[in-house]
């Protein structure tokens, strides 16, 4: 991208220019300074005039290139008091002036540089070459060899060259780059594939259906060059005061020359109007939030980013990698009936631990959370789309789908069911070809995702919308529990670039994504972020923004930073142009000579200087951190959530195996799980109630922060004990009484919603505030 290598050449040129021309006026100044304190009085003013010479001829340049755009800035007031010192030989104050204008000038590059855009990591990632096949003999070709209709080989592990269809075999691909969703798919034999994927199977043949340049991938570079191109430049802070102090401030100059007919007067009163309150002060405080951002792991490559924050009232954000955790996890183990899921999980990342599938990864890390011992498994194999098998403590054991010719046992249908109401994925545990359980797997919201959602809308948020590939169940899901103003499933790329300038055309917008595939929308908003922990290179590229933590509440913090830096600014902006007004009025009736008033600017400055600087301390983001035996118990009772959430499981699976049969082995499973709840679930939740809530009653200001999770622990209690009486009922009747059925089962069901509902409000409200980021 030739276009972006140079705008990126001519930013750091720029970079260079304003550190040169620092140095230029400042040298100068000192000289003269020297030289006068010496004695050297005409010395002294060739350098000081030197220093104003020196500031003269990039300041005309700034006005061309402004008016040029259409806009008269702050430099041409500089100009004009440069221009007059030089005329009526107040070299000193042109000297002064120069300082002011460089620093200042140096300050806002300083600000605004930011990384490149040019999307490295979209190019890097791109294939340069495919394995093109004709007849027995396969060539490595060059891409733009390629034509429509030729047979290409895709290996294992490269991306897919070309969009085009599968020939041969199942090919199982990792469509993240596109999609932004982590789970892989399988394409069988006819079925489209997409440029810009990933084989993450076995070798697969495709029949090219597009050129290199006509494919998806393609498309998606181009779409963030125009997106990147068609970004409207930001209009900054000190520009819009300029509007109406530029104007104001000649027709004061003009007026005291034309009622004095001193042209000193006039030129006193450019030179205490002379803006470095919007030249110096506003970029102290947009670089002291940029400095204060940092801190927390938030890199704002420039002023204009952080300003444009601070202004925001739309975000727009894609779900996996940014409300989501973006990577699959365990949410349950189902067992048949006389089956030990503990065991069966064990044997499953046993074998599992071989392969590099995304969803064995998820298992393998559930069975080492709950410390369970793996074993070294024998004779893997892998077949792409299918699964992993192999033979662990003497058993075949096959961790994937169910064989072809096995029939899906009773007890699995409501695992299925709730896969299906749960948009979860199952991994199947087969046992010497008997199936014998099934783990579901799905991608979580992240605990803190509401918290952060509602701190957003309250930092000046109106109106959150959210972008997804994914399909629309889940996406309407995590729309609803997190409050969303509107969601858009399916979304392609350029799908997602259309509805971010949509939106941008509105409002200040920012857009919020981690994957490839969202960095032509990031390029296109007002502001882009990426989630730059776990996020691609490309995404990062392309956001004005990168969350260098994997916690989106980091955007809550640094919108709460932007809009006090901006504040500050305006503040620092006001206070300084108000104070320069009050020198003009006296410079304009001959009572402030332009050195004095040279002096007099550099006093305010100061002031105004020093007022900005306080963007670098406390505000909004500086929160009161958890003592620290707080923090160790949230830590601990996070933990002791993740042990005991089998307990949700278990409750719905032994509601519907009595609604099923309530015969003996539903008795016994009914025994199982209110001793588990009795010995286990009781007295955690008493633990929280005598132990935590105490603990964060200071820190939430009052008891009433827990007083409804206090509710719900009452009714966790009573629900049990009612569970424990229809337990005695049948012990002493020795079976289920068809009259106690339905109200045994309300209170299972019931019990399971008010402890899932439970869960994750404590999660997201309390866990999150432990400092440690992988609650």
């Amino acid at each position: 991208m030739p276009d972006s290598r140079e705008r990126n050449r001519g930013e750091q040129r720029a970079g260079v220019v304003s550190a040169v021309l620092l140095i230029g006026t400042i040298t100068p100044l000192l000289a003269g300074a020297i030289a006068w304190v010496c004695g050297a009085i005409e010395v002294a003013g060739w350098c000081w005039a030197a220093g104003t010479v020196v500031a003269i001829v990039p300041a005309l340049w700034w006005v061309v290139s402004a008016l040029r755009r259409g806009r008269a800035g702050v430099d041409l007031i500089a100009v004009l008091s440069l221009a007059g010192t030089l005329w009526v030989h107040e070299y000193l104050a042109g000297a002064l002036i120069a300082v002011m204008l460089s620093g200042g000038h140096a300050l806002d590059a300083a600000a605004e540089r930011r990384a490149t855009r040019d999307l490295r990591a979209l190019l890097e990632r791109a294939p340069r070459s495919a394995r093109r096949r004709r007849g027995a003999t396969v060539r490595v070709v060059g891409l733009d060899e390629i034509v429509v209709g030729d047979v290409l080989v895709v290996a294992a592990g490269e991306v897919v060259p070309t969009d085009g269809r599968i020939l041969d075999s199942v090919a199982v691909l990792d469509e993240s780059a596109l999609t932004g969703e982590p789970l892989q798919i399988e394409r069988a034999a006819g079925e489209p594939v997409r440029s810009g994927v990933l084989n993450a199977g076995g070798v697969f043949e495709m029949r090219a259906t597009a050129t290199a340049d006509q494919s998806t991938y393609a498309g998606i570079v181009r779409l963030a060059r125009e997106a990147g191109a068609a970004t409207a430049p930001t209009v900054r802070l000190a520009d819009r005061y300029a509007a109406w102090f530029l104007p104001l401030t000649l027709a004061v100059a003009a007026a005291s020359y034309w009622f004095s007919g001193s042209l000193t007067r006039a030129v006193a009163v450019l030179v205490v109007a002379t803006p470095c309150p919007l030249l110096l002060a506003a970029p102290v405080a947009i670089v002291s939030g940029l400095s204060r951002a940092s801190r927390i792991g938030v890199v704002v490559r420039g002023g204009g980013a952080l300003e444009n924050l601070g202004r925001a009232t739309t975000l727009v954000m894609d779900k996996t990698g940014t409300v989501t955790a973006g990577r699959p996890v365990v949410t349950e183990v189902a067992a048949a009936p006389g089956t030990d899921g503990t065991w069966l999980l064990r044997l499953a990342a046993s074998v599992d631990q071989l392969s590099p599938h995304v969803l064995a990864a998820a298992i393998v890390t559930e069975a080492l959370t709950r410390g369970l011992g793996l074993d070294v498994a024998t004779a893997v194999s892998e077949r792409a789309g299918h699964g992993v098998s192999g033979v662990v403590d003497g058993r075949r054991v096959q961790v994937g789908k169910l064989p072809e010719s096995t029939v899906v046992p009773e007890w699995a249908r409501p695992v299925m069911n709730r896969a299906r109401l749960d948009s979860a994925a199952i991994a199947w545990i087969t046992v010497d070809d008997e199936p014998l359980g099934a783990v579901l797997l799905r991608d979580p919201l992240r605990r803190h995702a509401p918290r952060t959602l509602r701190r957003l809308r309250e930092a000046g948020l109106n109106r959150l919308v959210m972008l997804t590939g994914d399909r629309p169940e889940p996406a309407r899901e995590v729309a609803t529990v997190l409050g969303l103003d509107e969601v858009f499933a399916d979304q392609s790329p350029a799908d997602k670039v259309e509805a971010v300038r949509r939106e941008s055309a509105r409002q200040v917008t920012v857009m919020v994504g981690d994957g490839i595939n969202d960095a032509p929308a990031l390029a296109a908003a007002t502001v882009g972020v990426a989630m730059g922990a776990r996020g691609s290179t490309a995404s990062s590229e392309a956001a004005d923004i990168v969350l260098t933590t994997d916690r989106l509440d980091r955007l809550a913090d640094a919108m709460d930073i932007a809009r006090r830096s901006r504040r500050i600014a305006v503040q620092s902006a006001t206070v300084g142009m108000t104070l320069s007004l009050l020198a003009m009025v006296v410079a304009a009736c001959g009572w402030l000579p332009p050195a004095a008033g040279a002096l007099l600017q550099e006093a305010i400055d100061v002031t105004v200087i020093l007022n900005a600087l306080r963007a670098l301390r406390g505000g909004p983001a500086a929160g009161r951190a958890m003592p620290a035996d707080t923090d160790d118990l949230l830590r601990r009772f996070a933990a002791e959530h993740d042990a005991l959430r089998d307990a949700l499981t278990a409750l719905r699976a032994v509601a519907d195996r009595i609604a099923e049969r309530p015969d003996a082995e539903a008795l016994k499973a009914l025994e199982t799980t209110h001793r588990f709840l009795v010995e286990d679930l009781l007295p955690h939740e008493r633990a929280e109630e005598t132990t935590l809530y105490p603990a964060l009653a200071e820190p939430l200001g009052g008891s009433e922060a827990t007083a409804t999770m206090s509710r719900a622990h009452a009714e966790i209690q009573r629900l049990t004990t009612r569970i424990g009486t229809h337990l005695e009922f049948a012990r002493a009747r020795g079976g289920f009484d068809p009259d106690q059925i339905d109200d045994l089962l309300a209170c299972l069901y019931g019990l399971h919603a008010v402890l899932r509902l439970h869960f994750l409000q404590e999660e997201e409200n309390y866990f999150v505030l432990a400092t440690d980021d992988t609650l």
